[in-house]
């Protein structure tokens, strides 16, 4: 790979592959990012809880990403994290459609496996609790319900692994994945960024059907069509995070979907405080040392702006922009967004959504509000307990719908007393992996890297909430915590 700074004419690619579609992203020296190619995938809901992608269909996307991607000085992959596939090794097939990351149809036996008191050496040795999202509970679900991988495993010709592991492998010929998205399967040791013997046999997964462990950047090989080499891949979480150009020790990042996801950057192995509820995490490997992150999140955002709808609290994002007057909380209006549960630092899936401090001249407006500084006051939470392992920066930056409304931005400055920068550039996982490209091609260093572009807007606070205010919403939260329990 080149050691030279981009020339003018240098350009990389980044491919999202995410639970929807594939899209590749040109990114030029100035910044400039270009889609260059995008494509949807079908989604397929066999039965309750059961959620498909048709692997070949995605391959079939990513080989039109990387045709488009032709002159590149390099392209990286990001992938769709804990989503994962099983397939012949000799042939290269699919056996079964790949099990996307939400899909719940293991719940029954990661509940079996927590029962026995297993969460005890997943969270000590991958930094993971137990749940259905875990990729490794998934591959074992192949080997239990497939019967051909039943077969392939005995004679050695089964591969196992995430997604991104199959497209590398058919794509570049290179039966690998990469640190970060290990470090989410459940089956990694963070200490060790090897699988784990001892996760691997309580899974019921074969590590010979694992892929090799590779770092982030690193030459998975060139796709066979247009001879693009294929330098870097990464997670989406982590890509996201190095779109925000969170790359430094305490920089933090929160992207806002149907939950809310924190990470901050950590350098080194994160101490993590006890009770802190806080997950350690690998962020990405770009050379001999790996750079770890601690992740905390909130269970509902979009979520609950989406019930909010439902129940008919507004109908248009422009809405979420038209308050005036003290906040809800300063008045004793309190909304608890625990609908499915709290995340960090609780991890109480019996705590409960809550309203207090309704009176007869309560209306829509103000249960609205209510959400939106509920959503922000929860991640001042998660971000707190981050705080207490690793010192973060003055800034938090955010994407996602809700980086859009003004008052939300506006609260969560205040909320956090911190600056809120919301990037103007919607494609931040695709420009993550872009610019992962761009260092995989040797095109220069993490301080040299094309900026984001357009400039992202900073929004900085003005009336920092009070002790006496945070401690009336941790009170709600108690309140509506254990609650199927309590009745």
């Amino acid at each position: 790979m080149r050691n030279a700074m981009a020339s003018s004419t240098s350009f990389v690619v980044g491919i999202d592959q995410n639970p929807c579609g594939t899209a590749a992203w040109r990114l030029d020296a100035d910044g400039t990012l270009l889609r260059l190619f995008a494509q949807e995938h079908r989604q397929f809901y066999p039965q309750a809880g059961w959620v498909e992608h048709d692997a070949l269909e995605i391959l079939e996307r990513m080989r039109g990403a990387l045709d488009s991607s032709a002159g590149a000085a390099g392209v990286a992959l990001s992938n769709q994290g804990e989503t994962v596939v099983a397939w012949n090794a000799e042939t290269g097939d699919p056996l079964y459609n790949a099990l996307v990351w939400h899909d719940t149809r293991t719940a029954g036996v990661v509940d079996r496996l927590r029962e026995d008191g297993a969460e005890v050496l997943l969270l000590e040795r991958a930094g993971l609790p137990l749940d259905a999202y875990n990729a490794a509970a998934k591959l074992r679900w192949f080997i239990d319900h497939v019967p051909e991988a039943r077969a392939l495993s005995r004679r050695g010709k089964l591969r196992l692994g995430t997604l991104d592991s199959l497209l590398l492998d058919r794509l570049c010929g290179t039966h690998a994945t990469d640190v970060a998205t290990a470090s989410r399967t459940g089956l990694m040791n963070l200490a060790t960024a090897a699988w784990d013997p001892e996760l691997c046999r309580l899974f019921g997964v074969p590590r010979d059907c694992l892929p090799a462990i590779r770092p982030n950047v690193f030459a998975f090989g060139s796709h066979a069509h247009g001879n693009v080499p294929v330098v870097g891949s990464i997670a989406d979480r982590q890509a996201a995070l190095l779109g925000h150009g969170c790359h430094r020790r305490g920089q933090v990042a929160l992207t806002f979907g149907a939950a809310a996801y924190g990470l901050a950057v950590t350098g080194g192995p994160p101490p993590i405080p006890p009770g802190s509820g806080l997950l350690p995490t690998v962020a990405w490997q770009l050379g001999p040392a790996i750079d770890y992150a601690v992740d905390a999140g909130v269970n509902n955002a979009d979520s609950a702006l989406n019930w909010a709808r439902r129940l008919g609290l507004y109908t248009a994002l422009a809405e979420l922009d038209q308050f005036e007057g003290p906040t809800a909380l300063s008045r004793g209006l309190v909304f608890v967004p625990a609908l499915t549960g709290l995340a960090a630092p609780y991890w109480d899936r019996d705590a409960a959504g809550l309203w207090l401090g309704m009176g007869l001249e309560t209306g829509p407006r103000d249960l609205l509000r209510s959400i939106l500084e509920g959503i922000g006051l929860r991640c001042a939470q998660a971000l707190q307990a981050m705080a207490d392992a690793v010192a973060l920066a003055d800034e938090v930056s955010i994407d996602g719908m809700l980086s859009r409304s003004r008052y939300f931005r506006g609260f969560l400055a205040d909320a956090l007393d911190r600056t809120v920068v919301a990037p103007e550039q919607p494609a931040l996982v695709a420009l993550g992996a872009a610019r992962l490209a761009w260092l995989g091609a040797g095109l220069g260093t993490l301080d040299t890297l094309p900026p984001q572009r357009p400039e992202p807007s900073r929004v900085t606070p003005r009336a920092p909430l009070t002790g006496d205010l945070h401690t009336r919403f941790a009170d709600a939260v108690q309140r509506a915590r254990h609650w199927p329990a309590a009745a």
